[in-house]
């Protein structure tokens, strides 16, 4: 008789893949910091895989350090070669130099994209990557701040009237702790 070893336990569970946009230059770096962290924890903590940009010399420190200290899996896109501190140089790295080819690998590895407050750096990856999606994939906003209410109200005025599925796949929070119930909302 042969017995199969399968594990039906909830770790066996699809991991969830989340790109995020974030970065800590610009006015109010330190509350950016503290998001990133608090973010990068609590996807650690829900297993999750994530990817991150680091292009310009720009990557979101704070999200990295804290994930790679709970023992996240985590992936770095990057432009070029990157120098990383000493306690995250585990970090996995793909360096894709074409900016149009580490937009579309983003989206292609992203189950849900999540936008953090940051610069306008960040931004513009953030819609370079989407823009030819057609709002297909989940994507969800921190909208700390009101960091997002002009695409809160571009999403009611021309997603929604433009791609059948934005309604569903792009979602504002105002707080962290609403970040990955949304995540897996949207892609459960």
């Amino acid at each position: 008789m042969v017995v199969e070893n399968i594990d039906h336990s909830e770790e066996a569970a699809k991991q969830i893949t989340v790109v995020v946009f974030a970065s800590d230059q610009g006015p109010g770096d330190a509350e950016r910091t503290a998001i990133m962290s608090q973010v990068g924890n609590i996807l650690a903590k829900q297993k999750a895989r994530i990817i991150c940009l680091a292009q310009k010399d720009l990557l979101p420190l704070p999200l990295l350090t804290s994930a790679h200290l709970a023992d996240a899996d985590i992936e770095l896109v990057c432009d070029k070669e990157i120098d990383l501190p000493a306690s995250l140089k585990d970090i996995d790295k793909t360096i894709i130099e074409n900016p149009a080819e580490r937009h579309k690998a983003l989206a292609q590895a992203a189950d849900c994209f999540i936008g953090l407050p940051g610069s306008l750096a960040s931004a513009t990856s953030f819609f370079l990557t989407i823009a030819d999606l057609g709002a297909s994939k989940p994507m969800v906003f921190l909208n700390k701040n009101r960091a997002y209410e002009i695409l809160r109200g571009i999403s009611v005025d021309v997603f929604a009237h433009s791609f059948h599925k934005a309604h569903r796949n792009i979602q504002f929070v105002e707080s962290v702790g609403e970040i990955w119930p949304k995540v897996e909302k949207l892609t459960g």
